[in-house]
């Protein structure tokens, strides 16, 4: 049989991309995920390692989606490989259980490892940078003014959730988070 896997790393990122491509490599079942890799348990993937059988076949899109870091990555295909599985690394071919294979395949993971390290590097100097700039907020900007949710909180008096929603554009959670700090008498 032959098992797909496609993973991103957050809910607003699109798998269609890696499921086209397992789809033309024909893949019997395949397992999809929107999680990060780096820090949680990916449970579809945990699924699919303990349903895949010997002499089935893997494909994943590229390596970043395999594992979370060069020695997790190490771990499971040495698993995969004792179980009898044929890895298919899309961007880089099918990874052999042998001594270069192995080789290969550790040396790519380390590269992959490598350049996370450099994304999340040049993230905080991005970042760091950001905050000698006057006027920064950490965080999301927000989406409505202080003066929007002060007009939403008005017609709240009046109007339903519903109805102060279709007015405004301002979600129903957002309304009754706001109307709840007022009542507390947080600061926004």
């Amino acid at each position: 049989m032959k098992y797909g896997y496609a993973r991103v790393s957050t809910r607003h990122q699109d798998l269609e991309g890696q499921l086209r491509q397992l789809e033309e490599e024909r893949c019997d079942k395949v397992f999809f995920e929107k999680i990060t890799g780096t820090k949680s348990n990916r449970p579809e993937f945990q699924k699919l390692l303990e349903e895949i059988q010997t002499g089935d076949t893997l494909v994943v899109t590229k390596l970043d989606r395999f594992a979370r870091s060069t020695q997790d990555a190490l771990n499971t295909i040495k698993y995969l490989f004792e179980k009898g599985v044929r890895i298919n690394v899309l961007n880089l071919g099918v990874i052999e259980n042998t001594s270069t294979g192995r080789l290969i395949f550790t040396i790519f993971s380390a590269f992959a490892d490598f350049e996370r390290d450099l994304i999340v590097e040049r993230t905080q100097e991005g970042k760091e940078i950001a905050k000698q700039r006057p006027g920064f907020r950490e965080g999301r900007p927000r989406k409505f003014s202080k003066q929007q949710l002060a007009l939403a909180m008005q017609l709240l008096e009046t109007n339903s959730y519903t109805e102060v929603e279709k007015m405004t554009g301002i979600s129903k959670s957002t309304l009754t988070r706001h109307k709840r700090k007022l009542l507390i008498g947080k600061k926004i």
